[in-house]
């Protein structure tokens, strides 16, 4: 197992990220509520790891606290959920907006995030309210948790921020048409990709 990793960060393509550790580099997919937390390339960092092996991948999924990995083993514990769709959640709304709608049994909220159907949703606040009826929000976000999910792009190609930020929302499971109404609601001259995909995504929510 994969718990920690602490290295140079050389690349960051949201959400995943590249950390070279003596010469050997790990590719590790993070949710945005850490993106953002993340230092500057070339800078040294340290992430909490969770490592995922399948028959076709080995996949490692990082988080700046232990405490925000142990809501996504969490997740990972309901019926239902994988990694991709845990790491959906936890992209699709902040970790306090997720730990309040279990709370209050708020499935309404939680069918909003695309993978996530009524049952789905319905299950998650069954089987995580009382694992979780001890999780505040302090516990988990040192400034904003807002979680965003950027596009992987190619570098041959110059999109634009709204471009990007479609991107991005399909790669989140939302329909082209709700991809291209939301970031032509709220895109505006000189803001950035991630104050699109932002905005966005609180528009739909």
């Amino acid at each position: 197992m994969i718990g920690r990793l602490q290295g140079q960060l050389v690349e960051k393509q949201p959400p995943e990220v590249l950390i070279d550790i003596n010469g050997v580099g790990y590719e590790v997919a993070l949710p945005m509520t850490c993106f953002y937390e993340l230092p500057k390339i070339g800078e040294q960092v340290t992430i909490y790891t969770h490592f995922v092996v399948r028959e076709d991948a080995q996949l490692l999924f990082g988080f700046k606290t232990k405490e925000r990995r142990s809501l996504f083993r969490e997740l990972l514990k309901a019926n239902g959920v994988g990694p991709k769709l845990a790491l959906a959640i936890l992209s699709g709304m902040s970790a306090q907006q997720f730990i309040h709608c279990v709370h209050n049994e708020d499935a309404s909220t939680l069918v909003k995030i695309p993978g996530v159907g009524k049952k789905t949703a319905e299950r998650l606040v069954l089987e995580l309210k009382d694992r979780l009826k001890d999780w505040g929000n302090d516990l988990l976000t040192p400034f904003s948790d807002d979680a965003i999910l950027a596009p992987q792009q190619d570098p041959t190609v110059a999109n634009t921020p709204q471009d990007d930020a479609i991107a991005a929302l399909l790669a989140l499971g939302y329909k082209p048409a709700q991809a291209q109404s939301a970031v032509k609601k709220v895109a505006k001259a000189g803001m950035t990709t991630e104050g699109i995909i932002k905005d966005a995504l609180k528009s739909m929510m």
